[in-house]
């Protein structure tokens, strides 16, 4: 089957040191001070086969992620931009579904109780927890200590197969009567990103009452799902601030009621305008550049009468923050970070979210085959018009 894979070198800079967790020449958690010189090639791999408790799937769509793109793009001596786990060469892709081809006899579909059938459709977590070290059992699968992710540190959905252990999998069936079969699966490649901004603002963050004012930063996929589930949750007020006019029309046609173009007006004015001086109960970080917007962070923080603002910085971006003490203290705010989308119930909330109707389908913007996966990469480097290009593999 065909595969777009990604390759790079194993090239870790001077100050680098190698980490308990790292695997010398293979694998490491800070990608980008490492990984050098990447390229994706359209190759052929074997048609895996899945063990006892995994399931084959043949993959009906796959988004293309940020962090897809960011292992490509490099700064300008060589290194791929994405910071975290990676190990090449691999198969990317992890915001997929599929229907089921084969199925183990340990593998257990969630939804019913009893072995996968064959034809089920499923979307899958692509962080792969262990279940057993200190993190897991406590009940924080994002935070596992033997992690491996789908797409970044074993072969991914960028393929027209793939197998995956039936604990990370959740059935999508529920979305076809509300939507049928084609959409189904489109949407079942938006649970993934949807998840990452549902345990973004509702776990990490803590989620709002009804009546509160939001604030997102950024309107990729992420802050725009966010968009949608803040405005569920009962936000009076969801603010974007987003540079490209489309994608702020996209965050509002999803839930956010105010946009703000931040290279035209000064964004901590205009949400304290917007919010006639009150500031907001949460604020997410989702553009990756958390240097650029923290001074208006604070400032909403500081100028705004709302205690106990929770800042979520969801973005991963290797950056250091200038972060003011004071203002985090005098105004009882915090920050937190967000890191994927396993556990606390997630998955199943974002699907039955969708099957009452949070259709987030609009974020695809465009759609390609499988061979199109390397050129769409470099696209999306500079390319802010494209929300979400979904790949369809076909054979």
């Amino acid at each position: 089957m065909k595969t777009a894979t990604l390759y790079a070198d194993w090239d870790p800079k001077p100050e680098f040191k190698l980490g308990s967790k790292d695997i010398e020449g293979k694998l490491t958690y800070l990608g980008s001070r490492v990984w050098r010189h990447p390229h994706v090639e359209i190759v052929e791999k074997e048609i895996p086969k899945p063990g006892p408790s995994e399931v084959l799937i043949e993959v009906q769509a796959c988004g293309i992620c940020g962090s897809d793109v960011h292992m490509l793009q490099t700064a300008p001596d060589g290194y791929i931009f994405y910071p975290g786990l990676t190990a090449f060469p691999a198969t990317l892709g992890h915001e997929f579904s599929g229907k089921v081809i084969q199925a183990g006899s340990q593998a257990i579909n969630k939804r019913t109780g009893l072995p996968y059938e064959v034809g089920e459709a499923v979307c899958s977590e692509e962080m792969m927890w262990c279940s057993y070290c200190r993190p897991c059992a406590d009940g924080f699968p994002n935070h596992c200590e033997r992690l491996q992710e789908i797409g970044f540190s074993c072969d991914g959905a960028y393929a027209k197969y793939i197998t995956v252990d039936a604990r990370y999998l959740w059935s999508i069936e529920d979305l076809r009567p509300i939507y049928g079969e084609e959409k189904m699966y489109e949407l079942g490649s938006l649970v993934e990103p949807t998840s990452v901004a549902y345990n973004a603002v509702i776990e990490r963050g803590g989620g709002i009452r009804p009546g509160d004012n939001v604030v997102i930063m950024g309107s990729g996929p992420v802050g725009i799902a966010a968009c949608a589930i803040l405005r569920r949750a009962g936000a009076a007020r969801v603010i974007i601030s987003e540079p490209s006019q489309s994608r702020r029309d996209m965050a509002i046609a999803m839930g956010a009621t105010h946009g703000i173009d931040p290279t035209k007006v000064n964004v901590a004015d205009a949400i304290l305008d917007i919010t006639n001086g009150e500031g907001a109960k949460l604020i997410l970080e989702a553009t990756g550049l958390p240097s650029v917007v923290w001074s208006d962070v604070e400032k909403v923080i500081w100028e705004g009468r709302a205690l106990n603002t929770t800042v979520v910085i969801v973005a991963r971006a290797d950056d250091k923050i200038p972060m003011n003490g004071e203002v985090f203290q005098v105004r009882r705010a915090n920050v937190v970070g967000a890191q994927g989308h396993s556990g606390h119930g997630t998955f199943p909330r974002v699907i039955s979210s969708m099957a009452d109707g949070m259709d987030v389908s609009a974020l695809i913007t465009k759609r390609i085959q499988l061979e199109e996966v390397p050129e769409n990469l470099v696209l999306l480097q500079t390319n802010r018009e494209e929300v979400k290009i979904t790949v369809f593999p076909e054979e």
